[in-house]
């Protein structure tokens, strides 16, 4: 079938075109065949749009091989995990870094006989309590990047703390509780380090997986500061690998379905699409609609909505403007074709 390429200019969908580098690297890189994936936490939302990631740079690659792909996918979701554990040790880093600015201050308060500085946030009992931790510390002993390797962006980010009001209105509340301690560094996170082009530009300078996965991974993070508890001391779980099993097991084979299917789900796309200009698709839609109708055949448990809907707002991310209402409308037509025909036993609302 031949299809149109749009010229994307989102950020995003540069990055998607480096993938198929990436895979032509993949079989002679023994240490990603040695990737073990162990305790990351990855959910369906992110699994989907690494499949459509993959599967895009799978076919811009010239010499095809679904087994590299696929472990190139489960790499892929593994630096997820290593981005979750690396974000939870910045709070630890700037919590270092926030002991060392201390200690001048205290020193100066020395020398000039004057109050002592508060230790309130280089002592915070839940960024203590992180940096105690059992997971993260096992976890990080293995991986060769460290905050203290990084010591001009933690100097940056902490003066950029230290003159945030949220910090301010901390240091002068009455409250100390570890309740307290703890609301500060989801404040913190969710306005300082979520949206932070410095960190952006050092992640993406690190791991080209990083850049595009931070804004799934920066909710892990804020969940894992809400859940949280003092009593738990260093013991405190961080988030598992998977949900469930079955979510290794959803991602190997809808993106195994959705490239050994292509042909028959591209029909059903062709005789969905009379009523639509289908030559001027993008090559990106084809390939989302692709993975969305191998879902919908292959995962009789998801509701027909529930894949459309996803799907949408993944090309609303990495396709063009109007690929949203398209799409939308191709896979509702596309659905009921199915389910009229007997191929798909499922149910969807009347128009």
């Amino acid at each position: 079938m031949e299809c149109l390429f749009s010229d994307f200019r989102s950020k995003k969908h540069k990055k998607i075109l480096v993938f198929s580098s990436l895979i032509r690297t993949f079989a002679s890189d023994k240490s990603i065949e040695t990737c073990h994936l162990e305790r990351i936490m990855i959910n369906r939302e992110l699994i989907r749009t690494k499949i459509v990631q993959l599967t895009y740079a799978y076919y811009q690659n010239g010499n095809k091989n679904i087994d590299s792909a696929e472990k190139e996918l489960l790499f892929s979701l593994s630096k997820a995990y290593d981005l979750y554990n690396y974000l939870l040790s910045l709070i630890v880093g700037i919590t270092h870094e926030s002991r060392r600015h201390l200690e001048v201050a205290q020193s100066r308060a020395q020398r000039e006989g004057a109050a002592m500085p508060s230790q309130k946030f280089a002592y915070n009992r839940f960024a203590m309590q992180l940096e105690e931790n059992r997971m993260l510390n096992e976890f990080m002993e293995t991986q060769k990047k460290d905050w203290k390797d990084q010591p001009e962006f933690l100097k940056k980010i902490y003066t950029q703390i230290a003159d945030s009001q949220i910090y301010k209105d901390y240091m002068e509340s009455t409250d100390d509780s570890y309740a307290a301690d703890r609301e500060l560094w989801r404040k913190l996170y969710r306005t300082l380090i979520e949206n932070n082009s410095n960190l952006d530009a050092l992640l993406e300078e690190q791991s080209l997986y990083w850049n595009d996965d931070k804004e799934i991974v920066d909710t892990f993070v804020v969940k894992t500061i809400k859940r949280f508890d003092e009593k738990n001391k260093a013991n405190q779980e961080l988030l598992p690998e998977y949900d469930s099993e079955e979510d290794r097991e959803f991602a190997r084979k809808l993106f195994r379905a959705s490239i050994m299917n292509a042909d028959e789900y591209q029909h059903y796309m062709s005789e969905a699409s009379r009523n639509w200009d289908f030559s001027r698709l993008a090559y990106m839609d084809i390939v989302i609609m692709q993975i969305a109708i191998a879902e919908m055949l292959n995962f009789p448990s998801i509701p027909v909505n529930v894949t459309i809907n996803e799907f949408v707002e993944i090309a609303k991310l990495y396709s063009t403007p109007q690929s949203g209402g398209y799409i939308n409308g191709m896979l509702d037509a596309i659905a009921r074709h199915l389910i009229s025909t007997g191929k798909m036993l499922k149910h969807m609302e009347k128009r």
